[in-house]
């Protein structure tokens, strides 16, 4: 019975990753098949994170779930956490890969900032979110991969999950707005003339132009140091970095002429986000 329910619990999650996060998703298949259903564990716990504002009326609300989730990887829940397919999986993957569990609460703890709609202090601030939350789980799927074993490249996966999170905060740029979100660090903003009240109200121009192409930059500024890190990522584990072969054709998007920051988020379509992740280069 045991082994059921972990294997349920596991593809609970293959299915969430696969409709809510298909780049985690496709990305995934590059990876040992034995490894798979653990590295959906992680994503899955990411996706319903990263959910939580979307899902609730109020910050308070999304506190209490975060809070929630800490408990439970901190042993401290009340009830049966294991009766959540998803908290279920992750302990099992934790255990199994001997994770630490403190990166987790961390990428939790940095994802109180999607609960408000505080500004983005600077680009430092954005780079630390950034790398608790997607540079972490980067990390995190590499020790699975490596069975548990430190793979060493944890700069890499720092830089890698900067430009994969800020590219994906770009993308997500007009839906951000339209939910009185914004990323952008206010230092950048501030350089080219652009404030958060313009933004909310769908105001573009030049200026907030200027400062994406400002970001646009330190993404691939990331992708170029991991490209110096290269050779600390083993085979093994560079499954965990397919991702980052989506970052230059979503970025391209953006570099065109007619891009309208202010509009529909950028996407690519499925076979050629495929096609990128098969070809695997960044």
């Amino acid at each position: 019975m045991a082994e059921d329910a972990a294997r349920f619990a596991l593809a609970h999650c293959e299915s969430l990753v696969r409709e809510g996060d298909p780049d985690r998703y496709w990305a995934s298949l590059f990876a040992p098949a034995d490894r798979r259903p653990y590295l959906h564990a992680l994503y899955a716990f990411n996706f319903e994170i990263a959910r939580i504002r979307d899902a609730v009326r109020e910050a308070l609300i999304g506190e209490i779930r975060l809070q929630w989730w800490r408990d439970a990887l901190q042993g401290e829940t009340r009830g049966d956490v294991r009766a959540n397919p998803v908290a279920a999986a992750l302990d099992d993957t934790i255990v199994k890969f001997r994770l630490p569990r403190q990166a987790l609460v961390d990428l939790i703890d940095a994802r109180v900032f999607d609960l408000y709609d505080d500004p983005m202090p600077s680009l430092n601030d954005l780079e630390g979110y950034c790398g608790e939350t997607s540079s972490s789980l980067i990390q995190l799927s590499s020790i699975v991969l490596m069975d548990g074993q430190d793979p060493g490249s944890a700069d890499a996966a720092g830089h890698a999950g900067v430009a994969y999170a800020i590219t994906g905060l770009l993308r997500a740029f007009p839906w951000h707005a339209r939910q009185g979100q914004v990323f952008i660090p206010a230092d950048i903003l501030a350089r080219h003339g652009v404030v958060r009240e313009d933004i909310v109200a769908g105001r573009g121009g030049p200026g907030l132009r200027a400062a994406l192409a400002d970001l646009r930059a330190v993404a691939r500024r990331h992708v170029e140091q991991v490209r110096i890190l290269r050779p600390t990522i083993p085979p093994e584990g560079s499954p965990a970095f397919r991702l980052l072969s989506l970052v230059e054709p979503y970025l391209t998007q953006m570099d065109r002429r007619d891009y309208d920051p202010l509009a529909t988020p950028v996407d690519l379509p499925q076979w050629r986000r495929i096609w990128a992740l098969w070809r695997g280069k960044f």
